[in-house]
């Protein structure tokens, strides 16, 4: 088929390796197989982050004549413009209509989804609103951070982009299926100050919580007069009852622990200000320099 892309270049460069034909390519950034994209698969038609809203990248576009408009991580709206130049599919990383939007790993593991999974979609103008192609499951490991979860979800991504542009070229595309509009969840982007631990949480939201954001952006405490990103965390039961939900201690066996709603969080790997990592004997050296301070 000819293919109209946009999004990372690594799922081009295996469309193209499947047979089809790249007529335009948009580079969501520089990323691995953009060289192979731009200099053997389609030279002169890559493009690295164009204005999708221009004139200029609409005419590209149709002069192209595309059989297929396909998105793989693109990260903004393609306007109404260019998708009725030819039908367009997609591979949104949750299992919709449940977490549309640009984070989805974050708020599987946030939400305590036992299970996610990849979905193939048409596209529409609103972000993952459109029909329904085909899904597939993954069980959520309970250890998985949001990064873990991001990167176990790239393969069955990409093989499920294949399998649907394949049925396209070969004329049977899978039937397509509107999305429930009343099961639909959101999924957006947290600010820093939403990430912001809130410590009267139950001890397994507040884990859940710092294992979605982990380890990048991370969620973040204040520890005296530091701020911390906790990166992993544990919930415990072992902790002084004297703590109210806030609090810190230095058990005996060396562990720092933050009494939450109801148990409290083991502290057990972080990040400073400036970056540096931090192990358990380091937090607690801080929860300690703070107590020292308001003593």
């Amino acid at each position: 088929m000819r293919i109209a892309f946009f999004g990372l270049p690594l799922a081009a460069v295996l469309l193209a390796g499947d047979g089809h034909e790249i007529v335009y390519a948009a580079a969501s950034r520089r990323a691995p197989g953009l060289r192979r994209l731009s200099t053997r698969i389609a030279p002169g038609r890559t493009h690295v982050r164009p204005r999708v809203e221009t004139s200029a990248t609409l005419e590209r576009v149709r002069a192209a004549r595309p059989d297929l408009i396909v998105s793989w991580f693109w990260t903004t709206r393609l306007p109404e413009s260019i998708l009725r130049l030819a039908p367009g599919v997609g591979v949104h990383p949750s299992l919709l209509p449940r977490h549309r939007g640009p984070d989805p790993c974050f708020w599987a593991i946030d939400a305590g989804d036992a299970v996610t999974g990849v979905t193939a979609h048409r596209l529409g103008v609103e972000y993952d609103t459109g029909d329904v192609l085909a899904r597939r499951e993954l069980r959520i490991d309970p250890r998985c951070n949001g990064w873990l979860l991001a990167r176990a979800l790239d393969r069955p991504s990409l093989a499920l982009l294949r399998e649907v542009v394949r049925a396209h070229a070969l004329g049977r595309p899978p039937p397509a299926i509107p999305q429930d509009e009343l099961a639909a969840t959101a999924a957006p982007s947290l600010t820093d100050e939403e990430l912001a631990i809130v410590w009267s949480w139950p001890a397994a939201r507040i884990e859940r919580r710092v294992r979605a954001a982990a380890p990048w952006p991370g969620a973040w405490t204040e520890v005296g007069d530091r701020i911390v990103t906790l990166v992993r965390v544990r919930a415990t039961g072992d902790f002084p009852r004297a703590l109210e939900a806030g609090e810190a201690a230095v058990r005996g066996d060396g562990i720092a622990v933050v009494r939450a709603g109801d148990d409290a969080v083991e502290l057990v790997e972080g990040r400073a200000d400036d970056e540096r990592s931090l192990a358990e004997r380091d937090l607690a050296d801080i929860v300690r320099a703070a107590q020292r301070a308001d003593a």
